[in-house]
């Protein structure tokens, strides 16, 4: 791989982990519902311009934005909301056994006997993370993440095909611009108060939207999809073991988190056991 696409795809976990950590700074004043839908808009906006409408996979590109951006951010940055930032990135994780699980059910993809011992590792990871400190009393928070992990993971598994056929950013774009405004929408009926959150918020909360939306949304796709279109799956998907590193590097650094025992050896198992899920894929190239 040519140093640049090697930079490229280190750039991927290290704009996302940061961007989710920053963005429970960013809720202080955004409310979740609210933050993602003005991510979201702003991403939508700069990217939908660039692409024709996608008229053949559009109600499909509907159902994504709903279910995998809509209900799934909703659900996981009001559960970041309740626990701190390096425990739920580590929760998030629960992206790739929740997608294998998923992906039996709706495509009907058996999963190999390697992907079950990892899925049955990362639980045991997940019962140790929940038993940290703090983490105590914090079960609704814990249950919003792990709901939205799996939201997300139903998301692109009904995404499989329109991803398979439509460029990746373009598709990026017209999520955006779909579920920028149900998340804003649905902020106003569930969150309230949504003129006076903006007119409210000062430089550093939309200082971090711009980062979302331009960075962690264009920037983090856009070279994501480059190195996925050029490389084989299962070889660019375990560069994402090192998005947690990064989320809880960035929660550590930024937001002044000091994780327990039980964060770090639950996190280390649960990162095992997904790794086992990864590296135990079938081989896959994107055209």
């Amino acid at each position: 791989m040519p140093f640049k696409d090697i930079v490229l795809a280190l750039s991927v976990p290290l704009l996302w982990g940061i961007g989710f950590t920053i963005t429970k700074a960013g809720m202080d004043q955004f409310p979740p519902m609210l933050i993602n839908g003005l991510r979201w808009t702003l991403t939508g906006i700069i990217l939908v311009w660039w692409f024709p409408f996608p008229k053949q996979y559009f109600k499909t590109i509907i159902l994504v934005s709903l279910i995998g951006c809509t209900i799934q951010y909703s659900l996981t940055y009001s559960g970041l909301n309740f626990i701190d930032a390096s425990s739920a990135i580590l929760f998030v994780q629960f992206e790739v056994p929740f997608g294998v699980l998923v992906a039996y059910f709706y495509l009907k993809e058996k999963p190999q006997l390697r992907n079950l011992i990892g899925i049955g590792i990362a639980f045991l990871g997940l019962i140790i993370l929940s038993g940290a400190p703090s983490l105590e009393g914090k079960y609704i928070g814990i249950f919003l993440l792990l709901a939205g992990t799996f939201t997300w993971s139903l998301g692109q598994v009904i995404a499989k095909e329109v991803s398979e056929n439509l460029n990746g950013i373009a598709l990026t774009g017209w999520i955006g611009i779909l579920a920028g405004p149900q998340l804003i929408f649905g902020s106003e009926i569930i969150e309230g108060n949504v003129y006076k959150n903006l007119i409210s918020a000062d430089y550093k909360a939309w200082l971090i939207v711009l980062y979302l939306g331009i960075l962690m949304n264009c920037v983090g796709y856009s070279a994501w999809y480059y190195v996925l279109g050029r490389y084989e799956v299962n070889k660019i998907m375990p560069i994402m073991l090192l998005l947690p590193v990064t989320g809880v590097g960035a929660a550590i650094i930024l937001l002044g988190e000091r994780p327990d025992i039980n964060t770090y050896i639950g996190g280390m198992i649960i990162i095992f056991g997904v790794s086992l899920i990864l590296f135990g894929k079938s081989k896959i190239i994107k055209n």
